[in-house]
């Protein structure tokens, strides 16, 4: 082939029998993960038997609890598969058709169609699917900030290796694919990253570990409580029945149904700002976060760039006809051309012959005959390094932002062309604006880098200085305030120069952007890196693996971080954080690591997540004081019914009674009321000192009205069950304190429900009530009435009741 690499492509043979791009999609878990995950509880383990054993030996209306577990298990399921379903939907939206050439045509496939040894054609826009090997190049850069973090394009040239998962931003070429499916680059850093895990969430892992030391009293009080009920009760049913009651009214399992509520409405709200939360603790963890780490490229900024202004040298020249001319003349115009093509639409002269941009020669030019040759490059090329144009020009950089020289010259520049035997693409592969080949407009495809113009000197006349900045969000400043007054420190994080990056950071008014750091400077050890990283805010030359050791060094000094990304460079940092975000239209694997998925992009939805964390985190703390009240007080009754050897005073139906009327129903209110209240650590110590005292007055009360009490066993228990509620009312009062109108009517409202459960003779059979010895009643309201004064002073002791 005398050094040519043909450039036909596979035979549709050959395609048959390759290795396809076949990569598993993982939006998230599986199904059968997720049914499992919410199904094999130890909480769904124990409600579930006691369920088990009221249906078999009692009666019905002593089951009800059993549904709150079906609703939880319900919720759970149903919300995480609608994230699934979402994000199954982006990811096929996302997958772009491949041009490849087979059988020596062109065609368009599925990225799953693609095989090994495809040869693939590349253009502007296009993501290569896998990895492989350049055969051909004209001009070709890539983009690779998904893979890096570095924004500016990378030369590409015939033998230079490719990776899935960047994109070309300027030129053409065909390469050839070395490996597909999971073999390719993006699929295996996505499978590193795949293993599914949950959002830390000191909520569900306090819950969980009320549960599990819970679970573990239940054993010995559960046998204690079924050995005394056998032995006092007339039959072996209503023996079961008390020990369930005891034993089901010490698991807090309403908690974890209105925390599953409360998270899930959290997800809905914030569906609505374009927000998709995959796990419902996530929103949980924005509103603990003190550190957030942005990602510059694609967080701060919207990507490509946009024309800040343009410095004239010479007031003689057509400066906007030239600039317009050459952005017009750029057959595949990368992002600094569709920015000055943007400001300068109109072009009214026609290329003779033209040089296309490269990022080794750092310019690109024309010839437009009678108006003369332009160039537009870097200034370290174009112009003389003495002059004070290039000065000038250097002091513009050193704001971070892009500074290019329009020249203008008598001849066009003809760079060195390349090898002979490297392989070229075909005449079809290059055109002109009209769509003619290159016979009647003179085309460099390439240029070596070391041609004899990729040094500093002066070509022609410097005309102006063009500045270029990148598009930083509207919505970024905003955001970066209210992340400020909330505490929130915000490290922004870059694979850009560093003083790009300050300047950035310096626009969005960042503390400590002046002092940015260069990350190549960072020491390895951990301590050091995390001491650095408290001292500094902003970081330029972050590489893909710094990424993680930034996230890793900063939770190892005991801060809770959340990570924001969008390229596949991100994956591991965002899974290693304690909540990632990643951006819509960031990576698939991005957004299958991420608990959190910005859909529109929007960095100003941040605030909502942080609005609605702190809503759950705060009423859940609050309601989270009833349910464990509830918990502390069947232990205790549980113990001393036990110890006593005397019978439960009230069954399964009478604490479902009990509980609707003062935990269940406004736990649901109190959960999903609007509050401003600021995330504090020790949400267990802080619900335990109010709980624990709580729960011991309610039992105490409770069995000194069944004990005083003197008449039927449903009357004692009515006795029991009316000296409950009030204790509990009361607890309910506390908990929702600082009381407002609307607070004032739900316990008001809860009090009338349970008073008219009393009243109503269908009610009061439902719930085996029998309030017909009033004496007892009465004295079970006087002991209720003790003990909640005593309720009050021992919680306002502990330092728990807001004001």
């Amino acid at each position: 082939m005398n050094g040519v690499v043909p450039l036909d492509g596979l035979t549709s043979a050959q395609v048959a029998a390759a290795s396809p791009n076949v990569v598993p999609r993982r939006s998230s878990r599986s199904l059968a993960a997720i049914v499992r995950a919410n199904v094999c509880t130890l909480f769904n383990l124990v409600i579930g038997v006691l369920w088990a054993l009221i249906l078999i030996f009692g009666e019905w209306q002593d089951s009800v609890f059993g549904l709150i577990m079906v609703a939880n298990v319900l919720i759970g399921v149903v919300q995480e598969l609608r994230a699934k379903r979402t994000l199954d939907r982006l990811a096929v939206v996302g997958e772009s058709p491949v041009t490849v050439r087979r059988d020596g045509a062109e065609r368009r496939v599925p990225p799953h169609e693609v095989v090994l040894g495809d040869l693939i054609v590349l253009g502007p826009g296009d993501t290569l699917p896998v990895d492989g090997e350049v055969l051909a190049a004209d001009g070709l850069e890539v983009d690779e900030s998904l893979l890096t973090g570095e924004s500016d394009p990378v030369r590409k040239e015939p033998g230079d290796p490719l990776l899935s998962g960047s994109f070309a931003v300027a030129g053409t070429g065909v390469f050839r694919a070395t490996a597909v499916g999971t073999a390719a680059y993006a699929a295996r850093l996505a499978e590193e990253a795949s293993r599914f895990h949950l959002a830390r969430s000191e909520l569900r892992d306090g819950v969980a570990r009320f549960i599990r030391y819970i679970t573990w009293l239940v054993i010995p009080i559960g046998a204690l409580l079924t050995y005394s009920q056998l032995s006092n009760a007339a039959d072996f049913a209503t023996a079961i029945t008390g020990a369930v009651a005891g034993i089901v009214t010490m698991i807090p399992e309403g908690l974890v149904l209105t925390t599953s509520i409360a998270f899930a409405v959290g997800v809905v709200r914030l569906a609505r700002h374009r927000c998709l939360v995959q796990e419902l603790p996530a929103i949980e963890g924005l509103a603990r976060v003190d550190v957030l780490c942005l990602d510059k490229t694609g967080t701060l900024t919207a990507g490509g760039m946009t024309l800040d202004h343009v410095l004239p040298l010479r007031e003689d020249r057509p400066v906007g006809d030239a600039l317009a001319a050459l952005a017009a003349a750029d057959g595949h115009p990368n992002a600094t051309a569709r920015a000055i093509a943007d400001r300068f639409p109109a072009a009214r002269w026609r290329p003779r012959a033209t040089v296309p941009f490269s990022s080794a020669r750092k310019w690109s030019g024309a010839d437009f005959g009678p108006h003369g040759v332009w160039l537009l490059g870097a200034p370290d090329v174009l112009l003389d390094p003495s002059s004070p144009e290039c000065a000038r020009a250097a002091e513009l950089a050193a704001t971070g932002a892009r500074v290019l020289a329009l020249c203008h010259t008598s001849h066009l520049p003809q760079p060195a062309r390349t090898d002979e035997n490297r392989p070229s693409m075909s005449g079809a592969d290059l055109r002109t604006d009209d769509g003619a080949t290159p016979a009647r407009l003179t085309t460099v495809a390439r240029a070596d880098e070391s041609g004899p113009i990729t040094t500093g000197g002066c070509f022609g006349e410097a005309v102006a200085l063009v500045v270029l900045k990148q598009r930083v969000r509207p919505d970024a400043r905003e955001t970066l305030d209210y992340f400020a007054r909330q505490g929130v420190s915000v490290k922004i994080i870059s694979g850009d120069d560093p003083r790009s990056v300050s300047a950035i950071a310096a626009g969005l008014r960042v503390p400590g952007a002046d002092r940015a750091v260069d990350a190549r400077t960072l020491p390895e050890d951990e301590e050091a890196l995390g001491e650095a990283l408290d001292a500094a805010t902003v970081f330029g030359r972050v590489t893909p693996r710094q990424k993680r050791l930034f996230v890793t060094a900063l939770r190892g000094r005991g801060h809770t971080v959340a990570m924001t990304g969008d390229g596949v460079n991100d994956v591991l940092a965002l899974k290693e954080a304690d909540l990632g975000i990643a951006m819509g239209a960031g990576s698939p694997a991005t957004k299958a690591v991420a608990q959190v998925v910005l859909l529109d992009n929007r960095f100003a939805v941040l605030p909502h997540v942080v609005h609605e964390g702190r809503r759950v985190l705060a009423n859940i703390e609050r309601v989270s004081g009833l349910f464990l009240t509830k918990t502390f007080y069947a232990i205790v009754l549980s113990l001393m019914t036990g110890v006593a050897g005397m019978m439960f005073p009230f069954t399964p139906r009478h604490s479902t009674l009990v509980n609707a009327v003062t935990i269940g129903l406004p736990a649901l209110f109190l959960a999903l009321a609007p509050t401003l209240e600021r995330a504090r650590p020790g949400f267990v110590p802080r619900v335990l000192r109010f709980a624990v005292p709580a729960g011991v007055m309610c039992a105490v009360a409770v069995l000194l009205a069944f004990a005083a009490a003197d008449g039927t066993l449903t009357e004692r228990r009515t006795a029991a069950v009316l000296a409950l509620f009030l204790t509990t009312w009361w607890v309910l009062v506390l908990v929702a304190r600082p009381l407002n109108r609307w607070r004032v009517t739900l316990v008001a409202a809860m009090f009338g429900l349970f008073a008219l459960a009393l009243a109503t003779p269908y009610v009061r059979e439902l719930f085996e009530l029998d309030p017909g010895a009033l004496g007892d009643d009465l004295l079970a309201a006087g002991i209720a009435l003790v003990a909640a004064a005593f309720i009050g002073i021992a919680v306002r002791l502990a330092g728990t009741l807001r004001a």
